[in-house]
């Protein structure tokens, strides 16, 4: 199975947002995301970096990519315990389907808590196009 990975230990912050999200984005493509994939990815960055800066105290936190086969993995370890809600969204509420929206777009969404916080994933396919039969 093909693996490769790419880390990096971050203070999320609302302005460098965009930044962290172009630069994964660069990441997903040399893994071999399509650009289909490599959307989701961004997304779903932007997503997990703006749940830490609204409610996580310690701002510091672990990003990381990793291929796996035909699929790429993303975590996000932040220094909270609270567990992610992944719930129905309020279509009139401002904010909330965040994580729902992420988890219908990809091939799963999580979290695994530890002492310290938790990761917080989610996976899709390198390629959105179908398989031939």
């Amino acid at each position: 199975m093909r693996r490769e990975a790419y880390g990096a230990a971050i203070v999320a912050d609302a302005d460098e947002v965009a930044w962290w999200r172009n630069r994964v984005a660069a990441v997903a493509t040399t893994l071999g995301a399509d650009p289909a994939a490599t959307d989701v990815v961004r997304l779903g960055v932007s997503e997990l970096l703006s749940n830490v800066v609204r409610h996580v105290d310690d701002r510091r936190c672990l990003l990381n990519l990793r291929r796996e086969g035909p699929f790429v993995t993303v975590r996000l370890f932040d220094r909270s315990r609270a567990v992610p809600a992944v719930r129905a969204p309020d279509w009139t509420a401002e904010s909330g389907r965040g994580l729902w929206l992420l988890r219908e777009m990809t091939a799963g969404v999580g979290y695994t808590l530890t002492r310290e916080g938790k990761w917080v994933w989610f996976r899709c396919r390198v390629t959105t196009a179908e398989p031939p039969d």
